[in-house]
């Protein structure tokens, strides 16, 4: 891929963001979600969230997690 930067709105938060998806180089291709997760926010929200959030939300289903059950790291 190597499309342009979009301009983006978190439809979480309403900030706005570059999503880089289509460039092939986006800052979340580096984060790891739980599957948990992942299907929360597929059901919740369409399109993409701003980092931000994104790591609010991870930090948050991490708390929930068994000392056993953490995300990977990556």
């Amino acid at each position: 891929m190597s499309g342009p930067l979009v301009d983006a709105v978190c439809p979480r938060c309403g900030g706005g963001f570059d999503c880089g998806f289509q460039a092939g180089h986006c800052a979340c291709f580096g984060i790891r979600l739980t599957e948990r997760l992942r299907v929360q926010l597929a059901e919740r929200w369409r399109g993409c969230l701003c980092l931000a959030c994104l790591h609010e939300l991870i930090e948050a289903d991490t708390r929930r997690l068994p000392a056993g059950d953490a995300p990977p790291r990556g």
